[in-house]
């Protein structure tokens, strides 16, 4: 049996919006360093064996530069929201590849590697929709739909208890720190950088973070 082949939806904030949370400890850095987590993220995803194509949906033109060069697809964020963007790169993941199964990805995964990503999507092939919670339990990092089912990402603050009360499947793995490693404060790039941060980020966060 062959195994799927995964779209990939990954939404980009403007720069200005980004990483705010990390500004007092990144300083003059906050730009650069949201660009190498998302860069770090989308490369990590795209070398994953499990998928086909990588979705940025953005509506600033660095990190869209940016990651069209990684091989990307960049699409324009309607600018509704978190989940109207992720509703915008679905709907081009079905535009070019409809028979594939699509899943949203956080783009603060600074840490992600590429085998634990196939490990959550090898898990998320077995249900019609899923998630992989934040390494705190209280929110998302990545949402999962089989070919053909219904797309409704609840990101956003206590997205975990959302995506179960709607009865998306819980992915609980062993072996997939990286992937439920999200980074919005100081604290949480620190526990990245146990794991192991991507190349961008770590070059960045060479420049502020300390111990």
């Amino acid at each position: 049996m062959q195994e799927a082949r995964w779209s990939i939806v990954i939404p980009v904030k403007t720069l200005i919006r980004a990483k705010t949370r990390l500004a007092g400890a990144a300083g003059a850095h906050r730009e650069d360093l949201a660009v190498a987590v998302a860069t770090d993220t989308a490369s990590a995803a795209l070398a994953c064996p499990l998928v086909a194509r990588v979705i940025v949906v953005t509506a600033d033109p660095i990190p869209a530069a940016r990651l069209s060069r990684l091989g990307a697809v960049v699409v324009p964020d309607p600018d509704k929201g978190l989940n109207t963007a992720l509703r915008a790169g679905f709907a081009e993941s079905v535009r070019l590849a409809p028979g594939d199964p699509v899943a949203a990805l956080q783009a603060d995964l600074p840490a992600l590697r590429p085998a634990e990503l196939a490990r959550a999507l090898t898990a998320a092939a077995e249900f019609e929709e899923s998630f992989v919670p934040d390494a705190p339990g209280v929110g998302t990092t990545l949402y999962a739909t089989g070919p053909g089912i219904p797309f409704r990402p609840r990101f956003g603050g206590e997205s975990r208890a959302r995506h179960l009360s709607c009865g998306a499947k819980e992915l609980l793995l062993d072996g997939i720190d990286s992937v439920r490693r999200d980074v919005d404060t100081v604290e949480d790039l620190r526990a990245a950088a146990a794991l192991g941060l991507g190349p961008h980020t770590a070059a960045v966060t060479a420049r502020f973070l300390v111990g």
